[in-house]
């Protein structure tokens, strides 16, 4: 499989797009960059490619992980100074979460480049909503890089976010697998009104070349860069939108093991041998493996993990087929069996932020089965039509 981002049989990222089609519409602007490690074209940063050719960059805003991707999950990101350019760095994952007046002054356009991952819960779409609110009651317009959906345009799945768990994991009320690109979803934000502004937001899309929505991230010949420090293969990242919800619960999601959201279970979990047969008969394209290991902190990838240093037990998923591989059903299974074959686990509220519902106590208790289950996402697949670009 090729790897070359400038592959003219592969797909070509907004980034390229906007190198090859639209660099005279900076000339004399000064731009702000809400970027992060994977907004890459050729190998090479965007903010390092763009000002190789001369734009004017004005100031660089960091989302969760940082502007070049040197903090873990949840850690606090510092206002600062890009140490390669000298570029003043504002932290949009801190204390302030939406571009200030006082951040923006002096730029005429925003460019925002990030890789996504397709779930509800990854907050760079939440980051790029206060982008485009603070944008718009500032008058600048915002240029969406636009990047595939790595779980494609047609897998959607889960509940649609419910009013009273909106929050930075979900802002905004669609399913948790969505199956719009960043720049679709922009266009929906901006379209269906959920900005927190009286302005008229001004979103352009720098659309891909070559994507279409049947497109699997490996059927793009793009390189995988990990979008955060705990996704660091395209598996991690498609299990990730189910086994999420173990972040809801006592149980580890395997932050501290070399193949977090794969690697799932707790001191306390008994498996036996016929719980993980009838795990594999029910997951699809996929397959467990009862594991041991032993969370230990790793340094910018998982601080203080849960049941760090002690030895647990439960399984290790690997996708066989990722074509018949259902992220997110296959998520409620193995939770639901998690969560029954751990006798002291618990949830935390925080798993209704991430499921958007509280049916996810019925998968839990087992009373629903996840094959059972309505997520009534045919209101969010007629309202995601008008936006859908490719």
């Amino acid at each position: 499989m090729a790897t070359d981002t400038n592959s003219s049989a592969g797909v070509k990222t907004g980034g390229e797009q906007l190198i090859s089609n639209h660099l005279p519409e900076l000339e004399g602007k000064n731009i702000g960059l809400v970027m992060n490690p994977t907004a890459v074209v050729d190998g090479v940063h965007m903010l390092d490619t763009l000002m190789a050719l001369d734009v004017d960059i004005a100031a660089l805003f960091a989302p969760e992980h940082g502007f070049r991707g040197e903090a873990g999950a949840g850690e606090k990101i510092e206002d600062g100074v890009d140490q390669q350019t000298g570029l003043p760095v504002y932290s949009l994952y801190g204390s302030t979460r939406k571009p200030t007046p006082e951040m923006l002054e002096g730029i005429d356009i925003l460019l925002f480049d990030m890789q996504d991952v397709g779930a509800r819960f990854y907050t760079y779409h939440a980051t790029m909503g206060l982008v485009i609110e603070a944008a718009a009651d500032a008058g600048i317009p915002v240029w969406i890089l636009d990047r595939p959906n790595p779980l494609s345009g047609e897998y959607v799945s889960g509940w649609i976010r419910e009013d009273e768990f909106s929050s930075f994991v979900g802002p905004y009320p669609i399913p948790v697998a969505h199956g719009m690109t960043l720049g679709e979803l922009a266009q929906m934000i901006a379209g269906e009104g959920w900005l927190d502004t009286d302005a008229a937001p001004n979103v352009r899309v720098i659309e891909m070349a070559g994507w279409n929505r049947s497109m699997l991230w490996p059927d793009t010949d793009l390189p995988w860069i990990a979008p955060s420090p705990n996704l660091p293969t395209f598996e991690h990242a498609y299990v990730y939108l189910g086994t999420c919800l173990i972040e809801g619960t006592s149980l580890s999601e395997g932050r501290g093991t070399a193949d977090p959201f794969l690697t799932l279970g707790s001191p306390n979990t008994i498996l036996t041998e016929d719980q993980i047969d009838r795990l594999n008969s029910r997951i699809t394209g996929g397959t467990v493996a009862p594991a041991v290991f032993t969370p230990r902190e790793i340094p910018g990838v998982a601080l203080n993990p849960k049941h760090e240093g002690k030895e647990s037990y439960g399984i290790r998923l690997t996708v066989n087929d990722y074509n018949s591989y259902q992220p997110f059903e296959n998520g409620l299974i193995i939770l639901s069996e998690l969560m029954q074959s751990t006798p002291e686990a618990t949830t935390r509220d925080f798993i209704y932020k991430l499921a958007g519902s509280k049916e996810i106590d019925r998968i839990i208790s087992g009373e629903l089965q996840p094959s059972d289950a309505d997520f009534y996402i045919e209101p969010f697949m007629n309202g995601r039509d008008q936006y859908l670009i490719y």
